[in-house]
Parts: structure tokens; sequence; C-alpha cells
């Protein structure tokens, strides 16, 4: 049996995990894996060599989060994702919310912005080009909460009730197309909340865990609506393959399940390192006021005290 074009035999046998994580899977994502670790290397190397420091915690944050991208696009588990819903949401929940959190905590834009030399006075490199696109109106457009958010529920909505999802299945193109964009819409909601990075939109603390917890239930709901369907509602898989012995609403059921746990994980690890980065700031703070008291001789707190004995006087 071929499906979709993709030139691939799908008659695979019953899944299985270590069947899953076979080598395999899409070039195109195995490629662009590869290219992403060697310039994330290679930034993170000039710097050493220079004496600059960058934290190791940044590198495996990275690597993992390229691991997990190659883990879900290139092994069989990419070719079981094209015939079983289950498989193919484990790689959709892993492109879209669990290799973000790890790429955005690698800090690469940081990382670009300090490897790339100036291109000097007068003249554009690729950093100038760089930092004017952080500060460019579209950034500060596709990185606002008004477009996150909506964007990050319809990529579930739009995308698997409507006839969408299907079309885009049909072509290697097309499922490529789709998959890129999973990865897009996890790091551009992601990046406001708890990127490293700088960025156009970056509100405070508590605002980002508004922003956080605005977006999941709308997943929640996506994964109960699956597995509280009665018939399959995606028809790319009403008719899995006899050979790999399974039922097309059960398959559906545990797709609507591993939506549903995805919705809760990387909630609970983006809180945490938003604890962590808020706890950071206000380190970092208390010691800039502390650096400024031993400068002034703490004229803030004396002014203050002075205030405070001017109105006891009145008073008296």
């Amino acid at each position: 049996m071929d499906h979709g074009g993709h030139g691939m035999m799908m008659d695979l046998p019953p899944f299985t995990l270590s069947r899953g994580l076979e080598f395999g899977g899409d070039p195109v994502f195995l490629v662009g894996c590869v290219l992403a670790l060697g310039l994330y290397g290679w930034g993170a190397a000039r710097l050493w060599r220079r004496g600059d420091a960058w934290p190791v915690g940044r590198v495996v944050s990275f690597v993992l989060g390229v691991v997990t991208i190659a883990i879900a696009m290139c092994t069989k588990l990419n070719d079981y994702g094209m015939v079983m819903f289950s498989v193919h949401m484990v790689q959709h929940m892993i492109i879209s919310m669990v290799s973000p959190i790890l790429l955005l905590l690698g800090a690469p834009v940081t990382l670009t912005l300090r490897a790339l030399p100036a291109a000097g006075r007068g003249r554009k490199g690729p950093r100038e080009l760089l930092v004017a696109l952080l500060h460019s109106r579209y950034m500060r457009i596709i990185t606002h909460p008004a477009f996150t958010i909506p964007l990050f529920i319809a990529s579930l909505y739009a995308l698997y009730f409507t006839p969408l999802f299907d079309f885009l299945m049909e072509s290697k193109a097309g499922h490529i197309a789709m998959m890129v964009h999973f990865l897009a819409v996890g790091l551009v909601f992601f990046w406001p909340i708890m990127g490293v990075d700088p960025g156009p939109h970056r509100p405070g603390y508590v605002m980002r865990m508004l922003e956080l917890f605005a977006g999941m239930p709308f997943h929640a709901f996506f994964g109960i609506a699956l597995m509280m369907a009665t018939e399959p509602m995606v028809g790319t898989y009403q008719h899995p393959p006899a050979s790999l012995g399974i039922d097309a609403l059960s398959d559906q059921t545990w797709a609507g399940g591993i939506a549903w746990a995805f919705s809760e994980i990387p909630s609970v690890i983006v809180l945490v390192a938003l604890v962590y980065q808020w706890y950071k700031s206000e380190q970092r703070q208390a010691r800039r006021i502390d650096r400024t008291a031993d400068r002034d001789g703490d004229q803030e707190l004396a002014a203050y005290n002075a205030y405070l004995a001017s109105l006891q006087s009145r008073s008296n």
C-alpha cells in the first residue's frame, strides 16, 4: 500500500518502540538537524576560543532540542506517523512543544549575535541585519500574544478538523511543510514566554505565565475532543493498513490522550523555567541596587530617612 505519493510502502509491521526508533525518516530534517548543530557548535567554539563565557547548560539544552527533532522526524516514527494517528500526534507534540522549549533555552539568537563580527560603521553585515529583524515591526507582530495564542490554537483546530490536514498529507512536501509549521508555531509561542534570547515583546513574569495558561486549556480540549469522538475524525487515518493490527477509532483515542498529556507536561517545564528565570532576575536586580548603594553611599535610603524625619518634625 503506497500512501499519499510518498513513495514508501506503508505495509508496516505492528508498531513497537524499537521499530519506531530505527534510523530512517525524512532527509530534509536530517540535513537541518546536522546544520543546526554545526552552526551552534561553531558559534560556541568561537566564543570559547576568544575567552568569552558561554554556559554549557545552554549547549546541552540546544543539543537536546535538536535531538528531539531528529527522534521525531529522522526515525521510523516518521513512517509510522503517516499511517497511525497516535504516532503522528507524538511527532506533533514533540516538534511543537518539547523541541522549541529546549531550543529556546539554548539561546541561539544570543549566541549568533555574540559570535558574528560587527560589520563596521556605516555597513550592514549578517549581525546588523539580524538586529534589524529583531527590532522590526514584523517581529513585534508575530511575538505579540494577540497573534501567538490564536495561531497556537488554530494550528490544532483549523488543521485537524478541516480537510487541510488530509490535503497536506497527500504529498511529501505538504507533510514537511506541516511539520516545519508545527516547529515554527512552537518557537513563536514559547519565545516571548520563556525564551532567553532578546525579543521585541518581553512582558513581566506574571504576564508570561498568563500567556502560557491562556493557550493550554484549548490544547487539552482538543485532546479530549479526539478521545470522546465516536468515529474517526481525520480522513488520512480512517483506514490503517491491516498489517498494523490496529483499530482507527482506538488509535484516535490514543492520539487524543497524547495531545491531552502534552498540554500538561510542557506547561510544568515552562513554569519551572519561568520561576527560575524570575528568581535569577530578582537576584541580578538586588545586586545592581547594592552596587549603586555602594557607589553613592546609599543616598536613596538617606533621602528616604530624611523624608520620614521631616514628616515626624511636622507632626510635632
